[in-house]
Formats: C-alpha cells, sequence, structure tokens
C-alpha cells in the first residue's frame, strides 16, 4: 500500500513481461495501464494510462472529475513500481502529459503539473527528472 491513500485492487498482466495492468475505482471507472518498449532502447519504458470505459467514447485521456484522483494516482505509483520490480535492469521511463482540450500546448497541462507531484513518490531515490514540454523523462543515475 502506498502511503496513507488506500489502493484500488489491482489486476496485473497474467504474464508479468506484458506490462498492461488494470483496475476499476468505486464509481465504476475502468484504467488500463501499458508499458511499452522503445525498439531503440529496450531498456527505456514509456508509460501510458488512462480509462477504458466505453461511455467515454474511447477518450482515454478524459478528466472524469469523480473525486478519486488521489487513489487514482497512489495506484498508479504502485503499478509503477510493481513494474520496476518485475523489470529492474530498465534506466529511463517517459511520461507525457496530454493538455486536455482548451489547455494551452506550450504550458505544462493539468496532467503535468499532476505527474511532477507524484514522480518523486514513484521514483523514491536514484533517478533524475527531465521536463520538456509536457514530458517527463526519468533516468537512473546509477548503473548496473
Amino acid at each position: 500500500m502506498s502511503g496513507t491513500v488506500p489502493l484500488y485492487k489491482i489486476i496485473p498482466p497474467a504474464i508479468p513481461s506484458a506490462g498492461v495492468y488494470f483496475f476499476t475505482t468505486d464509481s465504476g471507472i475502468q484504467y488500463e495501464v501499458r508499458f511499452g518498449r522503445r525498439q531503440d532502447n529496450i531498456l527505456h519504458a514509456t508509460i501510458v494510462f488512462g480509462v477504458i470505459n466505453d461511455e467515454f467514447e474511447g477518450e482515454e485521456y478524459v478528466m472524469t472529475n469523480r473525486g478519486e484522483v488521489f487513489r487514482v494516482m497512489s495506484t498508479i505509483s504502485e503499478i509503477v513500481r510493481m513494474f520496476m520490480r518485475e523489470h529492474p535492469k530498465i534506466n529511463s521511463y517517459e511520461f507525457t502529459g496530454i493538455p486536455k482540450d482548451g489547455e494551452d500546448e506550450d504550458k505544462s497541462s493539468q496532467r503535468t503539473l499532476l505527474y511532477k507531484r507524484y514522480l518523486p513518490r514513484i521514483f523514491e531515490t536514484g533517478f533524475d527528472f527531465n521536463f520538456k514540454g509536457n514530458s517527463a523523462l526519468v533516468t537512473r543515475n546509477t548503473r548496473y
């Protein structure tokens, strides 16, 4: 469990290397957290997460505004830590805070600001953070 915020029940992949996790909030919002690998660097993971409910018509980056953001982010944080335990050699992680409609593309989106707040909680020690626009690159600062 992460801090004092309870986590939602996490459904890990059947095959740990698959890198796709799911959870459902108390209000019935279903989330998918997906880890991808770059072809040019298999030790670099891209992390994408979003809503997969049909009611949102495939808009995975929708803001649900159901008052569950802290519990959602704590659950996503735990999923990232689970993935890191399963894949200890990965040395960089990338997140992108997709701006919602009406947000200025040149400024940090609300999502990016939220990531900036949570990334140090996920990657506690041994990592450097580099923010560029709405992307965050987290790089291990120690080598194996």
